[in-house]
C-alpha cells in the first residue's frame, strides 16, 4: 500500500475538552458537502459514507482492513499527491476536529516524529514529518497534512502526502479535490466517532 500506511490509528473515543466545530465559513456552498447539500445532477461515485466526483487524472483506491474486510478508508490518487479521507459521525452541535488534531500530534511525537499547526484552506491544520518505519538507525521521515471539516452531525478527515504535502500548488489541487466530496450520514443513529460505513462502488449515481 502507501505511506499512509506508516500514519498513527487515532483512538477516536478520547474526551477532550475543545468541540467546537471547525469547518470554513464558506463549508455549505463550496465544500466538503453534505448529502443534503450536493448537486443533484453530478455524476458522483456513490461509495457509502463518501461520494466522489469523478475528475481527469484521478485514481481511486479503497482500503480494506485484513481482518473484517471492511473498507476503512478512501484513497484518492491525483496531481502527484495521495488524499486519504474518512467520514466518522458527529454530535449535531459540537465537532471533533479540534480535539481529533490533538490526538494526532500527541500520537505522532510518540512515534519520534515533528508537527507544526497552522491555517489552512479549511481551518487549524496540521503537518507532520512522520517516521516511515525504516531499517533500524535510519531517521527517514515523510511529510503529512491532516485536514479536517466539522459539517452536520459529520466530521470528515483528511491525510495528504506526496506533492501536496509540501508543494502549494499541488496542496491547493488537493484543498479543492477534498471541498468536492460528499458526506453521507444517513438517518440511522450512530455513536460520536464511529466510522460513517463505506462500501465498493456499485454505481455512478446523483
Amino acid at each position: 500500500m502507501s505511506e499512509l500506511e506508516d500514519l498513527p490509528d487515532l483512538d477516536l473515543d478520547a474526551e477532550l475538552p475543545d468541540d467546537a466545530k471547525s469547518a470554513p465559513e464558506d463549508r455549505e456552498t463550496a465544500g466538503p458537502f453534505d448529502e443534503s447539500e450536493a448537486n443533484p445532477v453530478r455524476p458522483y461515485i456513490d461509495l457509502g459514507g463518501v461520494k466522489v466526483l469523478p475528475r481527469e487524472g484521478l485514481n481511486l483506491r479503497l482500503e480494506v482492513e485484513e481482518a473484517t474486510k471492511r473498507v476503512v478508508a478512501v484513497g484518492l490518487d491525483y496531481a502527484g499527491s495521495t488524499l486519504q479521507v474518512q467520514p466518522f459521525a458527529a454530535p449535531r452541535s459540537t465537532g471533533l476536529w479540534n480535539e481529533t488534531r490533538s490526538q494526532i500530534a500527541e500520537q505522532i511525537a510518540q512515534q519520534g516524529g515533528t508537527v507544526t499547526e497552522r491555517e489552512g484552506e479549511f481551518g487549524p491544520e496540521l503537518v507532520a514529518e512522520v517516521p516511515t518505519g525504516g531499517a533500524a538507525g535510519t531517521d527517514a521521515t515523510h511529510l503529512a497534512r491532516f485536514i479536517g471539516v466539522d459539517g452536520p452531525r459529520w466530521f470528515l478527515r483528511g491525510v495528504v502526502a506526496g506533492e501536496g504535502a509540501s508543494k502549494p500548488d499541488a496542496a491547493a489541487l488537493v484543498d479543492d479535490l477534498f471541498r468536492s466530496l460528499v458526506v453521507v450520514r444517513g438517518n440511522s443513529p450512530m455513536p460520536p466517532r464511529d466510522l460513517i460505513p463505506l462500501r465498493m462502488p456499485t454505481a455512478t449515481s446523483a
